[in-house]
Parts: structure tokens; C-alpha cells; sequence
């Protein structure tokens, strides 16, 4: 899967994924990141990528046809389905993102992400894309963070990306008989931490006691923190 991040930032990201799982996916082939320059597509000497909103108003806003641009540089095909493309505006305005959204985002084999910055974009980059995508309920200085997100939760369901292929299934979010729980809770050694003791469930060696306690631990904790699933 190729992963292209339109953004005027793209130094930000080098650290975050130069490490651990995505830097070993990138290394193996699995995915490929591809990050894009959006001043390179400004406007005349200073490379003009924002300007002042019509009808005024603070902070600047970035401009249509720059952005259009950029997304053409890395688009692979005009019908994005039929290749597997998609177009994401990363806005607080757009479909909150949760691990439904991640499952629907890894079919694709081409993600453009659309890093916004300033006070925000031309009302008609919404035109250019397919999915306008929140990571949640507040504000960022710029949707680099909300693409890291996007970036490092996609590729961890790309076949191969992750050395256990199992270790997804038993994930908070991930669907079990048809709903989306919390993970049950984990222990490692000491067997005894601070007087608190490990379960005996899960040292005595009955899996199918053990598969019953997980369900049943992660049916309580969901219906105790997360009601709304």
C-alpha cells in the first residue's frame, strides 16, 4: 500500500516513521510513503499556497487550485475506485474516524491524505476528494497528526505489516460476533505485583476457561467505559 501525504511540513513526519513497525513495513516493501511538498505547487516566486478569505475574516486559507494540483501530482488514475485510490481532506468538519474507517481505508491500495493548515481550506477542495475524515473532537494546528494516525493504524492491517497476523483480532475495536468491544485486560510476570495477583484463570493451562474469562472481561469492561459501542 503507497501512502502519499500532501503537506507543507513533510520533515515532521521523517522521525515518527523512521522507527519500530511502519519503518520495518517500508523496509520490507509493504508500504510505501510518499510525502509531498505543497509549497512546490504554490504560486509565482514565493510560492503562494494560502490567501486572505473572501468576505474577511482571520487567518488565512488555502488556496483550491494549488491543492488541486498537488493531488494530481500523485494521483494515479482519475477513476480512483477502479485503481484502488482515494482521496482523504484530513478537517474537524469531516466523518469521525474510528476502526471501521481503518478496516474500509486498508482495502484501498493508494491513500492521498490532505494535511490542512492556517485557518483552513478553500470550500472547494471538498470536490477533490473522497473522504473527509475527523480524528476527533477538537482542533490541531495542522492535519500532520491526524495523517500519522491514519498512516500508522492503516498499515497495521496491510497483510504482512504486523509479524502476528492474529494479534489484530483480539484488539480493542475489532469486531467480535458482530460488535466492536474493548480488549480484555492483559498480565505478564510477576505473578504477583504490589499484592495484586495475576488471575488463576490464565496460569492454569485450561484454554477454553481462559477464552471464556477474555470474553466475558471484555464484555464488562466495554459495557463500564465505552456503554456507546
Amino acid at each position: 500500500m503507497t501512502f502519499s501525504v500532501v503537506t507543507l511540513f513533510p520533515q515532521v513526519f521523517k522521525e515518527v516513521f523512521s522507527s519500530s513497525i511502519i519503518k520495518r513495513a517500508q523496509d520490507q516493501g509493504k508500504i510505501k510513503l510518499n510525502f509531498v511538498d505543497l509549497r512546490e505547487f504554490g504560486i509565482g516566486r514565493h510560492k503562494v499556497v494560502d490567501d486572505k478569505p473572501y468576505g474577511g475574516g482571520a487567518g488565512m486559507i488555502l488556496r483550491a487550485d494549488v491543492l488541486d494540483k498537488a493531488i494530481s501530482s500523485v494521483r494515479t488514475s482519475t477513476t480512483g475506485r477502479k485503481k484502488k485510490e482515494a482521496v482523504i481532506l484530513l478537517d474537524p468538519k469531516g466523518e469521525k474516524y474510528t476502526q471501521s474507517t481503518v478496516e474500509k481505508l486498508s482495502r484501498f491500495n493508494h491513500l492521498i491524505l490532505i494535511c490542512g493548515h492556517y485557518e483552513g481550506f478553500d470550500e472547494r477542495v471538498r470536490d477533490l476528494v473522497d473522504y473527509e475524515i475527523s480524528i476527533g473532537d477538537y482542533i490541531l494546528s495542522g492535519g500532520e497528526i491526524a495523517a500519522m494516525v491514519i498512516v500508522d493504524s492503516v498499515a497495521r492491517l496491510v497483510p504482512g505489516v504486523l509479524r502476528k497476523s492474529e494479534a489484530i483480532l483480539f484488539e480493542s475495536f475489532t469486531r467480535a460476533d458482530g460488535e466492536r468491544i474493548l480488549e480484555y485486560p492483559q498480565y505478564t510476570r510477576p505473578a504477583v505485583f504490589r499484592g495484586k495477583k495475576v488471575p488463576d484463570v490464565l496460569m492454569s493451562g485450561n484454554f477454553a476457561e481462559i477464552k471464556r474469562y477474555r470474553t466475558n472481561e471484555a464484555q464488562k469492561i466495554t459495557r463500564k467505559r465505552r456503554p456507546d459501542l
